[in-house]
């Protein structure tokens, strides 16, 4: 398969292909961070393709198929540089648990990496239970017999770093002034230190890194994601799951510079390219199944930045689109009865206007 489709600019490279295929062909020590989440094995099928991790025949398959990944991975991070891993445990059978993240560690420790840390990330008990209808997790099961009764699983971030020293450091010269969660700091403390020009004074850095070098982020907003729906092809792709833009956002601030290469590997909906693009970073991006509008623009055109649709933004083109991401200037905030100014402006009657559904103005 190699790669059957791909669009490299010079701050970005997707390829539609098995990503097992592709990184051979990348340079040795040319990424500066990954983060990807990976199938969950015996868990989904994300789609029917062979070369699809999700469909291996047993558990001990798909480990041995996840360790070409890794062995790659390695090969391509630079020295003293860390890949993120997005995974939780799995169901063995009999109501026994899986240790996925332990044998995640083990599989990256052979092949070189250094176990860094782990971040568990809180679910609400009730959502999970809705969502899997598990038994041990029901209210109606305590009252019976509580002995089945069990935690709602968390999801873990592993954070693996790569053997020998690295050449570039890391820097937050002015600390962390972006927080990317559901808490947020007081009004008074982002006021007075937002353009604090010292950062071991500086207040709302120690509070941001407070909440990020907590063993358990509690704030995670779970659907704070990338719109999927509209991108889900019924043939193709049988679930999609994006991983939340406030994990990634924090993987890239903690451990990566403005400017260096993000890798990955399973890029789905494009959550972790779109969130390396909005913080400075370039990105390689793979996916084994061809996105919708993959023929117009790979990335789909990253969800056309999915805030547009969040702040119930309306005019936005695949032009204007387009031209932003491979110019880097920043998107405008567009509002119902806004429109952008300049030659990809939707106000031009060539191009269609709208790309997400229509819907009426709200009424004031």
């Amino acid at each position: 398969m190699a790669v059957a489709d791909q669009k490299i600019t010079d701050r970005y490279a997707v390829y539609n292909g098995d990503c097992i295929e592709v990184l051979p062909g990348m340079k040795d020590e040319s990424i500066h961070i990954s983060i990807y989440s990976p199938p969950f094995a015996e868990l989904y099928n994300y789609s029917s393709s062979d070369r699809d991790l999700s469909n291996c025949a047993s558990y001990e398959q798909f480990l041995e198929h996840y360790g070409f990944l890794v062995r790659e991975i390695s090969r391509v991070t630079m020295p003293g540089r860390v890949t993120c891993v997005h995974c939780m445990d799995l169901k063995a059978g009999n109501g026994a648990q899986r240790d996925f993240p332990g044998d995640i560690i083990r599989l990256h420790e052979k092949h070189g990496f250094l176990y860094h840390s782990r971040h568990a990330i809180w679910k609400e008990p009730l959502r999970v239970a809705i969502r899997t209808r598990a038994l041990g997790l029901m209210h109606r099961q305590l009252v019976k017999d509580s002995s089945l009764c069990r935690a709602a699983g968390a999801d873990f971030l592993l954070v693996f770093r790569k053997a020998g020293a690295n050449k570039v450091p890391v820097k937050h010269p002015l600390g962390l002034l972006h927080y990317a969660g559901e808490r947020q700091p007081s009004p008074t403390l982002v006021q007075k230190y937002a353009h604090w020009k010292n950062a071991k004074t500086n207040k709302l850095s120690h509070w941001i890194w407070q909440q990020y070098a907590s063993s358990v982020w509690m704030d995670i907003r779970t659907g704070r994601v990338l719109p999927y729906r509209e991108a889900k092809e019924v043939q193709e792709e049988k679930h999609v799951c994006p991983l939340q833009l406030d994990v990634i956002e924090r993987c890239l601030t903690l451990w990566s510079n403005s400017g260096e290469t993000m890798l990955t590997p399973f890029m789905g909906v494009g959550s972790e390219v779109y969130c390396a693009l909005k913080f400075g970073r370039r990105a390689v991006g793979i996916e084994l199944i061809r996105c919708l509008e993959a023929r117009d623009f790979p990335v789909a055109r990253l969800r056309l930045l999915a805030s547009a649709r969040s702040a119930g933004r309306v005019y936005v083109n695949s032009q204007y689109v387009a031209s932003v991401l491979t110019s880097g200037r920043p998107l405008v905030a567009l509002t119902f009865g806004s429109r952008p100014s300049g030659p990809c402006s939707p106000t031009r009657k060539r191009s269609r206007p709208v790309c997400w559904p229509r819907r009426a103005a709200p009424t004031t």
